[in-house]
């Protein structure tokens, strides 16, 4: 393993070279929000697509470092992860706000992609080592997501689609049942109001995903528990964000995306949802890939050739390329039965 990380850290310089050269390539860094063909987008709408959360939304974050394996994102790279799918659907393209340097520190790279692998909704950081020892220690929770948003661009307007997907490591780091439930509790709470500061600061069009079952994760059912306190503190948390959305007003401002019954349903047909394996296996094979984390999974590290397509999740917690797709396409649907765009 060792090797591996040195394999990352002897790679960083051809990266920052490359990074050098294609400085200001990325035509697409602030999400244009312009149309995709004379036709228009797929969604029969264009927006511009902002989005915050976790490492199920992360971009790319990491990927000046993790891209020198062939790494990224959180899934089967190079594959996209939802986000992608979801602004690409609405004509825009959908890249890192902040991205990792050689030095382990996060610089503004114009993008409006603020989710970031290991963030919280409000845990500072610190209180987290996330492959410090390749990355550093550098997430930022959601709330600091939104104020850094604001802090460069203002506010949000009519056509922003705002994507947020946060509790999940509020969840995998809660402990254990019953002590666990008040920081899952509080941290709903505090989720439910950052989505009003976004309301408050103009946004129209606010896309909120809750909690998946956590439980139902690879890294869930090969738990003790078979996954019962994970998949309790997701309820917990999903019950006390409707309370507090219900509380706020904010319940008809939203457009709520209800994951953790789309996870459970997919999972139980997962052969007809065109998968060979469901939540029993990874698609990145641990034995390959540095950490066993999917930012660092690529097709070199893959079980099988298109293990992108045919297993759920590319490690014990992130989605496969296939999945991504196939939540994107759920998302999109509700947010047409909200009457915007088809």
């Amino acid at each position: 393993m060792q090797r591996s990380i040195d394999q990352v850290r002897v790679a960083i310089f051809a990266v920052v070279i490359f990074l050098v050269a294609a400085c200001g390539g990325d035509g697409g860094a602030g999400g244009s929000g312009s149309s995709s063909g004379a036709s228009g987008p797929a969604g029969g709408i264009a927006l511009q697509v902002v989005s915050f959360g976790d490492s199920l939304s992360d971009v790319g974050t990491f990927a000046p470092i993790a891209s020198a394996v062939g790494g990224g994102r959180f899934t089967t790279n190079p594959g996209q992860v939802w986000t992608q799918d979801v602004a690409q659907y609405y004509g825009d393209t959908l890249s890192a706000a902040f991205t990792i340097g050689i030095t382990h520190q996060l610089s503004a790279h114009g993008g409006l992609g603020y989710a970031q692998g290991g963030a919280t909704v409000a845990t500072p950081a610190n209180l987290n080592n996330f492959l410090t020892d390749v990355i550093g220690n550098v997430e930022m929770p959601v709330s600091q997501q939104v104020s850094s948003y604001l802090s460069a661009h203002n506010s949000f307007n009519a056509n922003q689609l705002v994507l947020v997907w946060a509790g999940s490591n509020d969840v995998l780091r809660a402990g254990a049942l019953p002590a666990a439930a008040q920081t899952v509790q509080t941290a709903a709470t505090t989720l439910a109001q950052i989505v009003g500061q976004i309301i408050q600061n103009g946004a129209t069009h606010v896309v909120l995903v809750n909690v998946p079952n956590v439980g139902l994760s690879p890294e869930g059912i090969a738990s003790a528990d078979g996954g019962a306190n994970l998949t309790q503190l997701s309820q917990i948390f999903n019950n006390s964000l409707n309370s507090a959305l219900q509380a706020a007003g904010l319940q008809g401002k939203v457009i709520q995306v209800d994951s953790y019954t789309w996870e459970n349903q997919i999972i139980a047909n997962f052969q007809a949802n065109g998968f060979v394996v469901s939540n029993t296996g990874a698609a990145c094979d641990p034995s390959k890939t540095p950490h066993d984390t999917a930012l660092l999974c690529s097709p070199a590290t893959y079980v099988t050739a298109n293990a992108d397509q045919t297993y759920m999740f590319a490690d014990n917690l992130h989605p496969t390329t296939r999945l991504h797709a196939l939540f994107a396409q759920f998302v999109e649907q509700q947010i047409a039965k909200s009457g915007l765009g088809h």
